[in-house]
């Protein structure tokens, strides 16, 4: 497989800059570019989309509406739960904002950010932080190489220091 454009099962090295509201949220630290397999969904929709065909060198901007990078924003996403359903974090270490792990009856584990905290319950929203909000990415492709078998396997790229016997199973 050529590796000389985004394509999927390439692995893709960015540099980026993420602004919300003219505010930026997020971007790489020179020489600490982003990683990612292309095609594997690692990334918000409408960003791999944006990318695909590009070579290294090129740079763009891309604004994308919500249903192409977090979704929108679901009201029906929050919930109040009991603090003794939290599990071993103590209520006096909670704050607002702070991100929990939740885990249902089936054992599936979700990011909950905590919007309120009662006496006896906490509101959690499930949403993502920028679900509901319009991007705007101002990226550069610095690199591309491709995938190795297991990177394809498992649907995310592995960092240089990760060797086989790391492998887990997952």
């Amino acid at each position: 497989m050529s590796s000389n454009i985004i394509a999927d099962g390439v692995v893709v090295s960015l540099a980026y800059q993420l602004e919300v509201d003219g505010e930026i949220v997020a971007q790489t630290e020179p020489g600490d570019p982003m990683e990612y397999l292309h095609g594997a969904e690692n990334i918000v929709p409408g960003l791999e989309q944006a990318l695909n065909g590009k070579r290294p060198g090129d740079k763009l901007s891309v604004t994308l509406p919500p249903d192409l990078a977090y979704g929108e924003y679901d009201p029906d996403d929050i919930d109040e739960v009991p603090l003794e359903d939290v599990g071993d974090i103590d209520a006096s270490d909670l704050e607002v904002g702070m991100v929990l792990e939740v885990e249902d009856d089936e054992g599936d584990v979700y990011l909950a950010f905590v919007r309120e905290i009662g006496e006896e319950t906490l509101i959690l929203d499930f949403n993502p932080p920028l679900a509901g909000k319009t991007l705007t990415y101002h990226v550069e492709v610095l690199g591309l190489r491709p995938a190795t078998e297991t990177e394809l396997e498992h649907g995310h790229v592995h960092g240089s220091d990760w060797d086989e016997e790391d492998d887990d199973g997952e």
